[in-house]
């Protein structure tokens, strides 16, 4: 295990009706209030007007940013950080998913930013300050809501990347399952594969004696993997529901990984096929990371057996640790597969033609990856085995 410090300062507020607690937590970072989402469903499901009845109970004067992408985008940025400078804002409010919620982190900063707020994404410079926020989660899936990272796309350029300060945590994120009832099937699957995806890229590292990190890596994969089906099949089960959301939080809020350092280079990889062709993350995801998986099964396999045999059930006698692990690979098709993720670019009619631009958008920092150092022809083959 690896010295490491851990940090989280995000207030994490559970369980049904839990809206009320904005009364306690808003008010003390002040009274002008940028209130960020997306496409509208919120306002469908009644969400919207909960907030805005609760923020005009406290005496909240709100200014709004709406149309947040699914894929967040520089532009809606730029938007939110001239209401920001232009109406004084205090606080911003962020309701939605894992998309609004990095859209309000860029904005956050960028409205403490001199410069345009691309350079903090691009890491030219570096977010020292931001603007207070919190978050209403709509969707699990990302863990943004209590972590300090944000992806943005820069549709112009057709560049995604990743980013992060310690200013860019939430101050608080309320979630109450019943705001997930709503999200529809297809988003439920994306949330599962994206939060399942955050552990394996944790699980995969070089670190030795991480035990307990592997155990609480595994067991949210199991418990996951235990609760999906059932909520695929009843949408507006609260357990299954509070189970799916509370494991989203859980894999990518620090808890995992102390220790040690993941991987990462999939969801690299992703970024790039996303920024190309838009399509939705966690579904690029299913696609890339068993291929990820089999491109690099010799680096360590035993770690691949590991997972194999305590994931997914996997009798190793008489197997290799190679033969155990490319079991464990299939199986994990195999799941995404039964509750009806994708497996192939050619699910979003993504053929071979920009697959060298592809790789060329992902290799822009050069060789990347913590378990397995990727190169352009690494990030090629995967893309091939994944068409």
């Amino acid at each position: 295990m690896d010295n490491f410090t851990f940090y989280n300062p995000t207030k994490l507020i559970f369980g049904k009706g839990q809206l009320e607690e904005l009364k306690n937590e808003v008010p003390q970072y002040g009274k002008k209030v940028l209130l960020v989402y997306g496409g509208g469903s919120i306002k469908r499901n009644g969400l919207y007007d909960s907030v805005m009845n609760t923020l005009n109970e406290i005496g909240a004067e709100v200014s709004e940013l709406s149309g947040v992408e699914p894929n967040p985008r520089l532009s809606t940025v730029h938007k939110g950080v001239k209401i920001c400078k232009e109406e004084g804002i205090e606080f911003l409010l962020a309701v939605g998913g894992g998309s609004v919620i990095d859209c309000t982190k860029a904005i956050a900063a960028g409205a403490k930013y001199d410069g345009d707020a691309w350079d903090l994404v691009t890491k030219k410079a570096f977010a020292s300050e931001a603007l207070p926020f919190g978050t209403v989660l709509t969707l699990a899936a990302t863990g943004s809501e209590m972590n300090a990272g944000s992806v943005i796309t820069n549709w112009e350029t057709n560049e995604k990347y990743g980013w992060g300060s310690p200013v860019s945590f939430p101050k608080f994120s309320i979630l109450d399952p019943v705001n997930t009832f709503t999200v529809p099937k297809d988003q439920t699957i994306y949330g599962i594969v994206d939060m399942m995806s955050h552990v394996f890229e944790h699980y995969f590292h070089l670190t030795e004696n991480t035990e307990f990190q592997d155990r609480m890596a595994e067991s949210l994969l199991l418990t996951v993997m235990e609760t999906a089906p059932k909520l695929l099949e009843d949408l507006e089960n609260y357990e299954y529901r509070a189970t799916i959301l509370y494991s989203g939080t859980m894999a990518l809020n620090g808890i995992l990984n102390m220790g040690y350092r993941g991987d990462w280079a999939t969801h690299n990889i992703e970024h790039a096929v996303s920024a190309v062709y838009d399509i939705p993350h966690g579904g690029g995801l299913a696609i890339l990371f068993p291929n990820w998986m089999k491109h690099n099964l010799n680096v360590k396999p035993e770690r691949f057996k590991r997972m194999a045999v305590r994931v997914f059930g996997v009798n190793p006698e008489g197997k290799t640790d190679e033969e155990a692990g490319l079991e464990g690979i299939e199986k994990l098709r195999e799941f995404w597969n039964s509750i009806g993720a994708p497996s192939r670019l050619a699910d979003y009619d993504i053929d071979d033609s920009k697959l060298e631009v592809m790789a060329d958008k992902a290799m822009v920092n050069g060789e990347f990856g913590n378990f397995a150092k990727l190169n352009k022809d690494d990030v090629l083959n995967i893309y091939r085995m994944s068409l």
